[in-house]
């Protein structure tokens, strides 16, 4: 892991403090556990994925350093993957193994940055917003850090355009504009009711709640202490009992799981005197559902916006999104469509929020539907599940250039490679082949093998599995590059 920018300019590192662990829930059948919003490419300007889009939006801010970012276990080859297209070396990439919510999350980061840097400011950044005016941006910010550095915790809020049920409310003690206006904290309200929305949004003290934050990590570490000391406790200990991973640090499981469940704004916010509010009107939106995805997109002539294939003949204020079969749609009005290769949603746009009930109820039912994307990354590139039967499996593979799976066996299945694209670098049992597109290899039941490609394009092939029991995890490794055990 590089560490750049730490050399101090005008005594202060601003670190970027990136929370990018949740699910997206509310954007299922695109967004799921294993491929949540953040990772996906949903904004109209670039071809970033709201990860991305949330680091280079900070990225010219002065004084800034490379992120930190807290991610989960299963996410975490996306995150570095995501870095490196945009050339980015973060400074550190912590990986929860149960998310605890943002306080944790937040003494996390706090904790490692100041292992590396002197009079740190953070911050703290949700993975899945969307800014509109970034040069606006940046100047709140720093309009911010001028508070920051003198001890104050800082919180933005969005003057609000609607009664909006999916957003936490602010009140402040004085009436905020939306010019950049800073008050005391008086009160945080959850997700309000549609009837306590409508009330709230007419009254000038309370603003959105963006859930950024920016404040020093010595600031926000001291008041965690005074409301929450288990919890910088836990931390800190889970982190000294942690270890590096490659471009990953891991934190300690067994000493983190005893962490409260909590967000920086109970544990914090709520309760401290250096909590200030600073009016943000930047055209910020939370990407949290499909109708605030169709609220922030460029719409045709009738108000719909098609990803895909699509044809829509006398339709109005849709959001259809089709990633592999033609949707045709007639007379529709207000509606979301949503199709993927194993699920459709169908709902009226007002709806979308109630997805994530869905989703709940899905994941006792079928959480194969709701939670696993059939692409899964790995280090080495990516598979998706094509078809799949009782006893047999077929995957589309792609190894990226100079990539490698491990060295590894199976106990209970065999499998045929069938190359589509590229060279592949097979080896079997010590026995090493290079294989061109419509060339094949058979790999026994048993023996050990590894695919690479030794090539500067996508190597991609065609793997049928055949055996009593087909699960990830019938791998064992003996050599892996990447780290990786057979736990």
């Amino acid at each position: 892991m590089q560490n750049s920018n730490k050399e101090l300019i005008s005594n202060f590192s601003l670190i970027p403090v990136i929370l990018s662990g949740g699910s997206g829930s509310r954007l299922w059948p695109l967004s799921r556990s294993s491929l949540p919003k953040q990772y996906l490419r949903l904004e109209e300007k670039n071809n970033f994925s709201l990860l991305q889009n949330t680091y280079l939006r900070v990225k010219e801010l002065k004084n800034i350093t490379n992120p930190i970012i807290i991610s989960n276990e299963e996410q975490r080859f996306i995150v570095a993957e995501q870095m490196r297209e945009i050339n980015v070396s973060p400074e550190s990439i912590i990986l929860e193994p149960f998310g605890k919510n943002t306080a944790p999350a937040i003494a996390l980061a706090a904790i490692k940055a100041l292992e590396n840097f002197k009079n740190p400011i953070l911050l703290v950044l949700s993975s899945d917003h969307k800014i509109e005016d970034e040069k606006k941006f940046h100047k709140v910010i720093k309009e911010g850090l001028s508070y920051a550095k003198n001890e104050s915790l800082i919180t933005f809020g969005i003057v609000p355009k609607r009664a909006e049920t999916g957003y936490g409310y602010i009140e402040s003690y004085t009436e905020l504009s939306e010019l950049e206006n800073i008050s005391k904290i008086k009160n945080f309200i959850e997700k309000p009711n549609i009837d306590l929305a409508k009330k709230l949004i007419k009254d000038k003290h309370f603003l959105w709640n963006s859930g950024i934050f920016l404040f020093k990590a010595s600031t926000i570490l001291k008041e965690l202490e005074t409301f929450h000391p288990k919890i910088v406790k836990i931390c800190r200990d889970s982190i000294e009992r942690g270890s590096n991973d490659l471009d990953f640090f891991r934190i300690c499981g067994e000493t983190f799981k005893h962490c409260t469940n909590i967000p920086i704004d109970v544990a914090v916010m709520e309760k401290t005197k250096l909590g200030s509010v600073l009016s943000l009107n930047a055209g910020w939106d939370d990407i949290g559902s499909w109708e605030s995805l169709w609220k922030n997109s460029e719409k045709d002539k009738d108000g719909n916006i098609t990803k895909g294939e699509i044809f829509i003949e006398k339709s109005k204020n849709c959001y259809l999104r089709s990633e592999e079969r033609l949707i045709v749609g007639i007379d529709l009005e207000n509606l979301i469509v949503i199709e993927t290769n194993d699920a459709v949603l169908v709902s009226k746009k007002e709806s979308t929020q109630k997805v994530k009930q869905i989703v709940q109820h899905l994941n006792k039912s079928n959480p194969d539907v709701s939670q696993e994307n059939k692409k899964k990354y790995r280090p080495w590139g990516n598979f998706t599940t094509i078809e799949k039967g009782a006893n047999w499996q077929v995957k589309k593979l792609e190894v990226k250039p100079n990539a490698s799976i491990s060295l590894q066996m199976h106990h209970k299945r065999s499998e045929h490679w069938v190359i589509v694209n590229g060279t592949a670098k097979v080896e079997i049992d010590g026995e090493i082949s290079l294989l061109n597109k419509n060339e094949s290899a058979y790999i026994p039941l048993g023996a050990k093998h590894r695919l690479s490609n030794p090539g500067e394009i996508p190597l991609i092939l065609i793997e049928v599995q055949s055996g009593n029991y087909l699960g990830e995890d019938d791998i064992i490794r003996f050599e892996d590059v990447y780290g990786r055990t057979t736990k």
